[in-house]
């Protein structure tokens, strides 16, 4: 009998793996999916019936209905053979001749979405989102400096391997942020510098705290390289204004650091418009020649969010503009590594970017269908911002934009005491007694980071209908009268 035990243990695993936290699939979505699958198996104990997984983004998980034309284009691209029955698709089964159209010109550029793409992505695809890019901000856009990703995650993982050199390198990261940072930063043995967004403002940022905390890290010798924006943000949901983004890039120029703009939420915008940071700095460059010319900009975006929402199919892209050359080589020598992005994933990229217009014979029920999930989740948003103006010790600004609100709560003593008991924060206290009585699936605010002595949770409106809102008012009653 062997007397060998594993190699692998946890104290001898890479700390900065097991130092990495991820909220938004910690203890409280694995707890929703034990539910899930015990009401799936006809348990009657639980004090509900259906588990709401509001703890991600993950729009067609929560019954987001997928987008006609899109999934029409990739059932050809992913089946050929298809397109040998044209007279079928059009007559029985209501595909429309754009649809076929398109499928034909992604295979005429992709070949075969079983087969590997160039490393940095289709050429003909780079292309459309050049010419999206174009017409979003009115500035050219080089295909040649904008790299098809494995969703943005990917993207975000390719930018920071290149930026962090080593345990000194230090980023500056808005509190409260989406943890893919923190703990990308972690496993990566570099600084997380924080900053913190000011609530009272609609979550905007505050260029005196970004300052401070950059020269705080500065002083402790941290050698802070790169600011990270999240625009709509996650998970905040604040749509910043353009003066916000020149403030900002400004002081990127002031401090030469590398501005990353994650805005995967651009369509998610509720009040408001988006600003891209693309366009505001080109706009800068224009009228302050020579001042802006050295500001280093990567802009993230995704299909998984939006009312595109397919997250599964891992598709995104990055643009950088004021890169050195050597530095872009061994970008793409990066991402060459992993090889590609998923083919398909890029295909959904370019449906994205260049969806049917009017007059094509899809344009009408692509709009339809697109305008009736913005309405939806605005309708839904709406409806908890106005539940949780009813809840006592509740604050929360109006919807802005992204998926997701992230309320201030304002528990009683007691449940402090309570949640010390069990060795939990306030705010994950909250949340797993939440998922216990109802269901319902939410994220602690400290999952997130969050200013000292205040407690929040994020929550996403993605969940069809609006009676499980009346669940969190009902919950959020009975937990207040237990813990005075």
């Amino acid at each position: 009998m062997s007397t060998l035990k594993p190699r692998l243990h946890i104290d001898n695993i890479s700390p900065h793996v097991r130092s990495a936290q991820y909220a938004v699939r910690g203890e409280l979505a694995t707890l929703s999916e034990e539910y899930r699958a015990r009401l799936a198996k006809g348990d009657t104990d639980l004090p509900f019936d259906q588990v709401i997984s509001a703890n991600i983004g993950n729009p067609q998980q929560l019954d987001q209905k997928p987008l006609t034309f899109i999934r029409q284009v990739l059932s050809l691209v992913e089946n050929p053979k298809l397109l040998d029955h044209e007279d079928v698709l059009l007559n029985q089964l209501d595909y429309k001749t754009d649809v076929i159209e398109r499928a034909k010109w992604l295979l005429s550029k992709v070949g075969s979405v079983g087969a590997y793409s160039a490393s940095a992505g289709v050429p003909a695809i780079k292309e459309s989102i050049a010419k999206f890019i174009e017409r979003r901000d009115g500035f050219p856009a080089d295909p040649s400096k904008i790299y098809l990703s494995g969703g943005a995650s990917s993207g975000v993982n390719t930018l920071l391997h290149v930026i962090c050199a080593g345990p000194d390198t230090g980023v500056l990261v808005p509190i409260p942020q989406y943890p893919l940072y923190t703990a990308s930063l972690s496993i990566l043995n570099a600084r997380c510098v924080p900053y913190n967004l000011d609530e009272e403002s609609g979550w905007s940022t505050d260029l005196e705290i970004i300052r401070a905390s950059h020269d705080k890290a500065v002083a402790e010798g941290t050698d802070v390289r790169a600011l990270v924006i999240i625009n709509p943000g996650n998970p905040t949901g604040a749509s910043l204004p353009e003066d916000n983004i020149r403030a900002i890039l400004a002081f990127a120029a002031e401090k030469n650091l590398v501005v990353l703009a994650d805005e995967v939420y651009q369509t998610n915008v509720f009040e408001g418009r988006f600003h891209s940071f693309k366009r505001v700095l080109r706009l800068l460059q224009q009228e302050n020649p020579n001042k802006y010319d050295h500001v280093e900009l990567a802009s993230l975006h995704s299909v998984s969010k939006g009312m595109i929402g397919e997250c599964g199919h891992r598709g995104g892209y990055f643009e950088l503009v004021g890169f050195h050359p050597e530095v872009e080589a061994n970008i793409y020598k990066f991402v060459s590594i992993t090889l590609c992005a998923p083919v398909v994933g890029q295909c959904v990229v370019e449906l994205m970017v260049n969806p049917p217009q009017p007059g094509d014979p899809s344009y009408e029920q692509y709009n339809a269908e697109y305008s009736a999930i913005f309405q939806g989740l605005k309708e839904r948003a709406d409806a908890l911002h106005a539940a949780f103006s009813r809840m006592e010790g509740v604050e929360c600004g109006p919807p802005q934009g992204s998926m997701y609100l992230f309320p201030t709560i304002r528990l009683p003593p007691r449940a402090a005491e309570a949640a010390a008991a069990e060795g939990r924060s306030p705010d994950e206290y909250y949340c797993i007694r939440l998922l216990k009585a109802t269901g319902i699936c939410v994220v602690p605010g400290s999952g997130f980071g969050q200013k000292k002595d205040t407690l929040h949770f994020r929550t996403t409106f993605l969940a069809p209908g609006t009676d499980w809102v009346g669940r969190i008012v009902d919950f959020h009653k009975k937990f207040m009268d237990e813990h005075r």
